[in-house]
C-alpha cells in the first residue's frame, strides 16, 4: 500500500500543473469557470474531472459487502482520496460523525439500504485509488484502468468488499469474551474475518479471544494457546482501552463474581471515552448493576420473565437508523415483512427504555403478559449532551441461535458448524457494523 500511495504521490506532483479535461459539451474543463477567463486552480486528481454533454457525468457504482463478499452493507462511505490516507487512531477514541474521511476526498458518496453507491464526477485517470469506509473498517484498492469519461462503470464485488485480514486493509481492534449460550465468534467468522485475524490477547490478529463461560481455546490447527480470562479484560479501564469494540457473548447467566462494582465501573467509563460495548442477554448485569452514577440502570426497566421462543417482533422505524434497518433486512432477505422479523429462541429482561435509550426491536404483546425490548442502545456519558458523547452500548435478548457451539469445552474454531446468515444473525451483522461507525446523528433515511 506504501508504494502505490508512493505513485500517487508522484503523480499528483505533476498532475497538479496540467489543466482540465474536456469533454464534448460546452467547452470549458471541469473546473473551468466557463466565460474565457483563467481556468481556476486544481490539486491532484481534480485536474482529470471531466466535463460531460448534457449534464452526463463520469461515475463508478457497486455495492459494498462484508468481506464475506455477499452481504451489502447500508451507511459505507465511498470516496477517492486525493492525498494520502493517514493511519486510523489506535484504540477506543472519541469518532463523532460529521468528520471528513482522511485524504481530502475528490469526491464521495454513501450506500444505500441494498449496499449499493454511484459515485459521480470521477477523476478520468489510470492508477485511481477507491476506498470504503465505516468506522475503522477500511479498504483502499485502485482502479488500474481509466473509467471511460461520461459513462458508469461498475465494479465487480471483489473490489467493492471490506478487508478480510490486515493486508487488504484496516480493521477495528476488537475483543470477544466467549459464552456458554452464543457463539459471537463463530459470526465474525461468517461475515468474513479470516482465521488468522483471531488470536489471543497477545496475539497480532484483530479479534482478540478471552475466555467467559465458553470456549477457551483455539485449536491444534490455530495452535492451540489458550485464551486470557474475560476478567483480565474488564478489570480496569485500562485493559479495554486498546479496543474499538469490545463484545460480550452471553454466559448462560449474570455471573456477578466475575463482573464486580469496579469492573462494571471500568467498563463505563471505557464506553464514556469513546469504546463501544456490545452485549449479549445475561450481560445485562453490566447495565442494570452499573453504579447510578454511571445512569446505566435508568435506561431501562428490567423485568426477567421466562423466554419467549421463537417469536415475530417489531423494528422500530420511528428513527432514521431504524427504518434503515427494516428496509436492509427486506432486502438482503432477513425480513419478508418490512419492519417485522422471525427470531428464534428470545428472551424476556427488558420492558421498557428511557428515551434516551433507542429502542431498535421489541414485542409489544408477548406469552408473558408483558411488552419486550429485543434490541437497544445508548450513547455515552450519558451526564453529558447528546453532541458531545463519545461512547456506544448496545444491548440483544438476541442470541445467535444458529447451531454453532461455544460451549467451554470446544475449540474455536471447532463449534462454528454453519455457513449461512439468519434473519436474526443479520440483524447481529447489521450491528457488528453499526456499532463501529461514528456516534452522532445519521445521514438520514428517507423510505421509500
Amino acid at each position: 500500500m506504501r508504494a502505490s500511495w508512493l505513485a500517487l504521490v508522484l503523480f499528483i506532483s505533476s498532475a497538479a500543473a496540467c489543466g482540465d479535461t474536456d469533454v464534448g459539451g460546452d467547452g470549458d474543463g471541469g473546473n473551468g469557470n466557463g466565460d474565457g477567463g483563467p481556468v481556476d486552480a486544481c490539486v491532484g486528481l481534480e485536474c482529470f474531472q471531466v466535463s460531460c454533454p448534457g449534464g452526463g457525468t463520469t461515475s463508478l457504482s457497486g455495492t459494498v459487502f462484508a468481506p464475506n463478499g455477499s452481504l451489502p452493507l447500508y451507511n459505507v462511505i465511498v470516496y477517492v482520496p486525493n492525498s494520502a490516507l493517514e493511519p486510523l487512531p489506535a484504540g477506543a477514541t472519541c469518532d463523532r460523525c460529521g468528520q471528513p474521511p482522511s485524504g481530502n476526498p475528490v469526491v464521495q458518496a454513501v450506500t444505500d439500504t441494498e449496499g449499493r453507491f454511484v459515485l459521480e464526477n470521477v477523476p478520468v485517470t489510470d492508477n485511481l485509488p477507491l476506498v470504503m469506509q465505516v468506522g475503522k473498517w477500511r479498504r483502499q484498492v485502485t482502479i488500474p484502468t481509466a473509467v471511460p469519461a461520461c459513462s458508469d462503470t461498475p465494479l465487480d464485488s471483489t473490489v467493492t468488499r471490506l478487508p478480510r485480514n490486515q493486508s487488504e486493509g484496516d480493521i477495528p481492534q476488537m475483543a470477544l469474551t466467549t459464552g456458554s449460550a452464543d457463539a459471537l465468534e463463530c459470526l465474525l467468522r461468517k461475515i468474513g474475518l479470516d482465521d488468522s485475524e483471531f488470536t489471543s490477547s497477545s496475539g497480532s490478529g484483530r479479534v482478540h479471544l478471552y475466555a467467559g463461560n465458553g470456549t477457551p481455546a483455539f485449536n491444534a490447527t490455530l495452535g492451540g494457546g489458550s485464551f486470557a480470562n474475560a476478567t483480565t479484560l474488564w478489570d480496569t479501564t485500562a485493559h479495554l482501552m486498546p479496543y474499538d469494540v469490545t463484545f460480550l457473548s452471553c454466559e448462560g447467566s449474570q455471573r456477578t463474581s466475575t463482573k464486580p462494582t469496579t469492573a462494571r465501573q471500568a467498563l463505563s467509563d471505557y464506553t464514556n471515552l469513546g469504546g463501544r460495548v456490545f452485549a449479549s442477554h445475561w450481560h445485562n448485569i453490566w447495565i442494570e448493576g452499573a453504579p447510578a452514577a454511571t445512569m446505566w440502570p435508568a435506561q431501562i426497566t428490567p423485568n426477567h420473565l421466562s423466554d419467549l421462543g421463537n417469536v415475530t417482533a417489531d423494528i422500530n422505524t420511528g428513527f432514521a437508523k431504524g427504518a434503515a434497518l427494516a428496509q436492509w433486512l427486506l432486502n438482503v432477505g432477513g425480513s419478508t415483512m418490512l419492519g417485522r422479523i422471525a427470531l428464534t429462541d428470545t428472551q424476556h429482561t427488558v420492558e421498557a427504555v428511557a428515551p434516551t435509550t433507542e429502542r431498535w426491536i421489541s414485542l409489544d404483546t408477548t406469552s408473558n403478559n408483558r411488552p419486550s425490548v429485543q434490541y437497544y442502545q445508548f450513547t455515552t456519558p450519558l451526564d453529558v449532551n447528546e453532541s458531545q458523547r463519545c461512547g456506544k452500548v448496545v444491548f440483544s435478548d438476541i442470541h445467535v441461535s444458529t447451531g454453532d457451539d461455544s460451549a467451554s469445552g470446544i475449540l474455536f474454531p471447532n463449534g462454528c458448524t454453519t455457513t449461512g446468515l439468519t434473519p436474526q444473525e443479520k440483524v447481529l451483522a447489521f450491528m457488528i457494523f453499526d456499532i463501529a461507525s461514528c456516534v452522532g446523528p445519521d445521514i438520514g433515511f428517507t423510505p421509500p
